[in-house]
């Protein structure tokens, strides 16, 4: 069966993409801990990164600095922190996440109902520092 994050690849559920190329995507995640988090998602479903062929690995790592150096351009955080936890969905996913302390990582602090103009201007504020628009 199909992860959640295929349904949002193959367009079945909606995703707000700042990225996607042959390899993987990145759009921001439905319950943010900071405005501008980004999940990076290899196209192929593997439940474990450590299942990763190391190529994909290598190119998820490249992307996802891609996308933090536009999350440090558009924020201006003092990182841009990444985590790879992968417990709420069996599919690897790369988090990202503008961080001034510690605490701007921690999961329990998500947003489940963050403002969907926040959201949108992430999007294309992400978006236009990575240089990419997705195909009409």
């Amino acid at each position: 069966m199909p992860t959640v994050f295929t349904k949002v690849i193959n367009g079945e559920l909606p995703g707000r993409f700042v990225y996607r190329d042959d390899r993987c995507v990145a759009f921001l995640t439905i319950a943010p801990m900071q405005p501008g988090h980004t999940l990076v998602v290899p196209i192929e479903e593997y439940d474990h990164w450590l299942d990763l062929p190391p190529d994909l690995n290598q190119h998820l790592f490249a992307v996802s600095q891609k996308i933090g150096d536009a999350i440090q351009q558009v924020y201006s955080p003092e990182k841009v922190g990444l985590t790879i936890a992968g417990l709420e969905v069996p599919h690897v996913h790369i988090h990202l996440v503008p961080i001034w302390q510690i605490r701007d990582m921690d999961f329990d602090r998500q947003d489940t109902n963050p403002d969907p103009a926040m959201m949108d201007d992430a999007m294309e504020k992400i978006r236009d520092a990575v240089g990419w628009q997705p195909e009409e």
